[in-house]
């Protein structure tokens, strides 16, 4: 049960999805919802009544947008969750999917405190493994673009793995493999009508998808 102050792990769970939605840059709809959580259409129907009732989003037409207390909720859930990622992969050397997994449970649990000195031992990130931005710490929006629109023979970095991304069934796994990884400088060899791409790292040549490659974020 939830303490004074505290919401329910489902609205939790809920506000970070509609946040992570939006900065994806993807309609935050009822649909998108239920595709990320893996719930029922019927079951986001009901939960976003409540959500209503409970003062966390408001509907504008078909689009879900969170009140300032849910943008409070939400940052706070995504914030946890990255930080748990960070020190689940930069200290304990867990794989991005599994940090992934369990940071999922960890964003529920944190409380303050323990948060506060995990940023601490961490030297305070900006951002997770993957790069997207932990609210609250002083991440500086860089330019960025997606992959597929590097032009072959041209140069890339990669800056940031969007959250679609890590939903995506075995594209942690592919990415970390591949060492896909932010930071990491490659060049385009090859691009088809598809909009897949052909990217040489470390002297290895990777074949990305048309999905991967119109969401990963690189840098000139």
């Amino acid at each position: 049960m939830a303490h004074p102050g505290e919401h329910h792990p489902a609205f939790e769970e809920y506000c970070e999805c509609i946040f992570e939605l939006r900065e994806d840059h993807l309609d935050v709809i009822q649909a998108r919802v239920a595709e990320r959580l893996d719930v029922s259409r019927p079951s986001v129907s009901e939960m976003i009544k409540r959500m209503e009732t409970e003062g966390l989003i408001r509907l504008r037409g078909t689009r879900i947008v969170l009140t300032p207390e849910g943008e409070k909720l939400a940052e706070s859930v995504v914030r946890k969750h990255r930080t748990a990622e960070r020190f689940l992969t930069d200290i304990l050397g867990l794989p991005w999917a599994l940090a992934h997994h369990e940071a999922c449970k960890w964003e529920h649990v944190l409380s303050p405190d323990v948060e506060q000195a995990i940023t601490r031992l961490l030297g305070n990130p900006t951002t997770c493994p993957h790069g997207n931005p932990i609210p609250g710490s002083n991440y500086l929006e860089e330019p960025t673009h997606p992959l597929v629109d590097v032009r072959v023979g041209s140069a890339f970095t990669v800056s940031r793995i969007p959250e679609e991304l890590e939903y995506a069934p075995g594209m942690l796994e592919f990415l970390e493999s591949a060492q896909l990884t932010p930071g990491v400088t490659g060049t385009v060899t090859a691009s088809a009508a598809d909009g897949s791409l052909t990217v040489r790292l470390h002297e290895t040549e990777i074949n990305i998808t048309s999905f991967a490659s119109s969401r990963i974020l690189v840098r000139a």
